[in-house]
């Protein structure tokens, strides 16, 4: 039996010396700060052209993190590619006859993932905001206005739990391309499709990324039936659904 600290040490060389992991999280570091910096000098810019109700609810906090629906993205792929990686290669079969016991192999690919998503996303939750709130004027806000702080850390830990919910699915199809094309369309169109739509709206609140959402507001949305920690409860049940899916398919079917 492999011990748990030289399974999580391998673990962390796969994706240390996969470059194309590396690249994944620079970019989502990249595109949230960018894009939520960018929206946030429109938003400043234009701030008195927004209607009165408008003003009155404004998320200076919440328009900080907007690049997240892009960072997503990244961290989509960064989830997906530490699984499926080993699939499209092979390499799954190596890692199975040095770890045989599917279940530790399993949770410390996504211990060790996890936290290095974790540290990504803590440093461009924090980046994001104050960037953002750098370029906002006197419309910005602070870490110790009510809420702000809450919202700061949920933006990292929904970049976290994305990235693991990318994992459980990409265990599951055993497909990098499948996942990607199956998760990048669903959280790229599809959600941002159905809120629009009435009749789809209520289901569609209660998708991953609408959660994640939920959980990085501080000005809370009337059409949104929850609130943040109800989001980061919904989120938390896609993930464990995910996770558990993959576990079974993993267990269940041969490399």
């Amino acid at each position: 039996m492999a011990a748990p600290a030289a399974v999580l040490h391998s673990e962390w060389v796969k994706i240390r010396t996969v470059r194309s992991t590396g690249w994944t999280l620079a970019m989502a570091f990249l595109v949230t700060v960018a894009f939520g910096v960018l929206l946030s000098a429109l938003t400043n810019s234009r701030f008195d052209d927004l209607s009165k109700q408008d003003q009155l609810t404004f998320d200076a906090a919440g328009t900080s993190f907007a690049g997240g629906v892009l960072g997503q993205l990244a961290m989509i792929a960064f989830g997906v590619m530490v699984v499926g990686s080993e699939y499209s290669t092979g390499m799954i079969r190596t890692s199975l006859a040095a770890v045989p016991q599917r279940g530790a192999l399993y949770f410390a690919k996504l211990a060790v993932a996890s936290a290095s998503a974790l540290v990504v996303a803590t440093v461009t939750s924090f980046a994001a905001f104050f960037a953002g709130q750098s370029v906002l004027g006197s419309h910005s806000t602070s870490l110790g206005e009510p809420h702000v702080l809450r919202a700061t850390l949920c933006a990292a830990l929904y970049m976290t739990l994305i990235a693991l919910f990318s994992m459980g699915v990409a265990m599951m199809l055993r497909s990098s391309m499948l996942a990607m094309g199956i998760l990048m369309p669903l959280f790229f169109l599809v959600t941002q499709i159905l809120v629009t739509v009435p009749g789809a709206k209520k289901v569609a609140h209660y998708f991953p990324d609408q959660a994640g959402q939920a959980m990085t507001r501080v000005v809370q949305n009337d059409d949104t039936p929850y609130g943040p920690w109800g989001g980061l409860a919904i989120m938390a049940l896609w993930v464990a659904a995910a996770v558990i899916g993959g576990l079974a398919v993993f267990r269940g079917r041969d490399a």
